[in-house]
């Protein structure tokens, strides 16, 4: 059998809990708890809008597509950049360990608002003219991504031991700075290799 002091204690702990209760809207003004993970998504996906079947032996005069897409998980709106890149196996790629982007000029470029818990996706459709080959050389002279011829002048070199001239398309992330009023890398590349063949 409880005692007369036994119920004061259960009456002021319902007490507390309902004015906690009640209270909590008021209280999440004032305290913070911590956020979950903040961070950018950047993709490729294939024609197929799946991670697969991604274009790779390409030839000239026929049209390639990929998927490109950035989440934003920041917590507020992001402004970005999309930097559309190609190189040959020789050329640089972003340094993911010092956090620099390729110093290769963009070729084609993509600015995006987006919300926070947002998504932006968009087809890309590419092909290549004037591919020429000589002995252990591959030259592309001209890319056309979106409808839009670009001299580009890669060559690569025959790579015997996988057997291709091979290529890249790639894309870096860039985030607009407001400090700075500028656009800075964000540390995130994703790429498609490319092996291009002869017409038969």
């Amino acid at each position: 059998m409880l005692k007369l002091s036994d119920y004061r204690l259960v009456f002021a702990s319902i007490g507390f809990v309902g004015i906690l209760l009640f209270a909590s809207p008021t209280l999440s003004l004032v305290l913070h708890l911590p956020a979950g993970e903040m961070f950018s998504e950047l993709w490729v996906l294939g024609p197929g809008h799946m991670a697969e079947e991604y274009p790779f032996n390409v030839r000239a005069g026929e049209n390639y597509s990929i998927y490109v897409g950035v989440g934003n998980h920041l917590g507020s709106v992001a402004y970005y950049a999309v930097y559309v890149k190609f190189r040959n196996q020789t050329e640089p790629l972003p340094d993911a360990f010092n956090g620099t982007p390729s110093v290769l000029s963009p070729l084609f470029e993509y600015r995006i608002f987006l919300g926070n818990n947002m998504d932006w996706e968009e087809e890309i459709s590419f092909s290549f003219e004037n591919l020429s080959f000589e002995g252990n050389l591959s030259k592309v002279s001209r890319l056309i991504i979106n409808g839009y011829a670009l001299d580009v002048d890669k060559i690569a070199l025959w790579d015997g031991e996988n057997r291709g001239f091979y290529f890249q398309v790639f894309f870096e992330l860039w985030l607009y700075n407001t400090t700075i009023s500028s656009f800075q890398f964000h540390n995130r590349f994703v790429d498609v290799w490319l092996n291009v063949t002869r017409n038969v």
